[in-house]
């Protein structure tokens, strides 16, 4: 049995090794209006579309603080620091990996929902590649070495879910009926 997850693991290990950022209380990395979107799409494919809008929006906003531009008043996103905004891409891309390895597992007649969702995956991931270059740039220039060692965390995690997405995209999605028995 392959599991996209083991595709996922070894860049992660290497990450979490590298570039260890202690941990800190837990935060919603969400906002409201995104929760209840997610809340509402329970297809895989659409799910994982906000979840990776919401990550790339993190990254936006990231660089758009670290060159001077202010958001606008209400901005739910207002009070986060560029570091967060990174904490922020890293975790909700970490529980996308999972959701979708599990619906990988599982993807019986929603094969092409999961297919859907790994293309979303390896669209953002490519274009967050692009991103986060600029963002560690940007933290070495500014001397911000926090910054510099979550952008290089989700470096590694945008690697990895990139490389895994690639990866079940290329091999077709078993339905449990396809799945040979487990030895005894």
């Amino acid at each position: 049995m392959h599991r996209i997850m083991s595709l996922f693991i070894l860049p992660l290990i290497g990450v979490g090794v590298l570039c260890f950022v202690p941990a800190s209380p837990a935060k919603e990395f969400l906002t409201d209006k995104e929760i209840e979107a997610i809340q509402d799409a329970q297809a895989i494919d659409l799910r994982v579309r906000i979840y990776m809008e919401a990550a790339e929006l993190r990254l936006k906003t990231a660089e758009d603080r670290l060159t001077g531009k202010e958001s606008s008043p209400g901005d739910p996103l207002e009070f986060f620091t560029p570091e967060d905004m990174v904490d922020a891409y890293y975790h909700i891309l970490s529980g996308v990996m999972t959701s979708l390895d599990a619906a990988f597992q599982k993807a019986g007649r929603d094969r092409q929902k999961v297919t859907e969702a790994l293309k979303s995956l390896k669209a953002s991931t490519e274009r967050a590649g692009k991103q986060l270059e600029v963002l560690k740039r940007l933290a070495e220039e500014k001397k911000k070495e926090d910054l510099w060692n979550l952008v290089n965390q989700a470096i590694g995690i945008a690697r990895g879910a990139f490389e895994g997405a690639e990866e079940g995209l290329s091999r077709p999605v078993e339905s449990p009926s396809q799945k040979s028995p487990k030895s005894r």
